[in-house]
């Protein structure tokens, strides 16, 4: 790897991992809270898969690229120096906001991993062989409940276009930085973000248009851009300070 390569890969996993590590803790907060039992038990299985992917990606930064320790990484940065989209963030919310932003979440990660699968950098593929096969139970219990809303009620299927007429901006902002993904792209280490946003937003038609939902008019991401660059919403430094709590009175304890 050239130092400008490396770089790129670092951005990347950051990304990558700090993605993971917060829609981790936002699902974990419907513990106790879901509209049935199962679905309490299944967004936090969800949760705790989603901060082993986050782990994995920070132990790839620290064997790999020389970044600290996982613990380190995650709990003992500050808010500019997280990564992270808008879209994962945001509070919960409402079960219907939750679930369209899971599965339009989890659909893009889906279509990620299965693409650095086959990267030409072995550490990377490695690691997105063993997600991907998790992500792939993730994207069925999001278009499980998705379909059968859609297709439910009328006030079911309103709850969803509703729902997902207020994310799917948000979820733009998933493909922030295709821009530094150059390198990686044409070393064949990744798929260029471009195409990867292109497939997604192909699938989520195909998707929409068979439980008799519609693609947004509405989609200008621009108001949620700028996570990729450290800026932030209002609503990640609460999340930080309230997941960091504990590890920050003694980061060198043993638990």
């Amino acid at each position: 790897m050239t130092p400008d390569q490396i770089q790129a890969m670092r951005q990347l996993l950051y990304r990558l991992a700090d993605d993971q590590l917060i829609i981790g803790h936002r699902n974990s907060e419907w513990t106790g809270l879901g509209p049935v039992l199962e679905e309490d038990i299944a967004f936090s299985s969800i949760a705790q898969d989603k901060v082993g992917h986050a782990h994995a990606l920070y132990q790839l930064l620290h064997q790999e690229l020389a970044e600290p320790e996982p613990d380190t990484i995650a709990f003992m940065r500050d808010e500019k120096d997280f990564f992270c989209c808008q879209l994962v963030e945001m509070p919960i919310g409402e079960y219907d906001f939750s679930l369209i932003r899971h599965w339009l979440f989890d659909l893009a990660e889906q279509i990620r991993f299965d693409a650095y699968a086959e990267s030409q950098w072995m550490p990377l593929a490695k690691v997105a062989r063993k997600i991907k096969g998790e992500i792939k139970y993730h994207v069925f219990h999001a278009e499980t409940w998705v379909k059968t809303l859609a297709e439910g009620t009328e006030e079911s299927k309103a709850r969803m276009q509703s729902a997902l007429n207020e994310v799917l901006p948000m979820a733009m902002g998933m493909f922030e930085c295709k821009e530094n993904n150059a390198l990686l792209a044409e070393a064949g280490w990744i798929t260029a973000e471009a195409e990867l946003q292109n497939q997604w937003e192909a699938r989520v038609k195909a998707c929409l248009q068979a439980w008799g939902l519609q693609w947004p008019a509405q989609t200008d991401a621009s108001a949620f851009l700028g996570g990729r660059h450290g800026y932030h919403t209002e609503h990640l430094q609460p999340l930080l300070n309230e997941m960091t709590e504990v590890y920050r009175l003694d980061p060198s304890a043993e638990w």
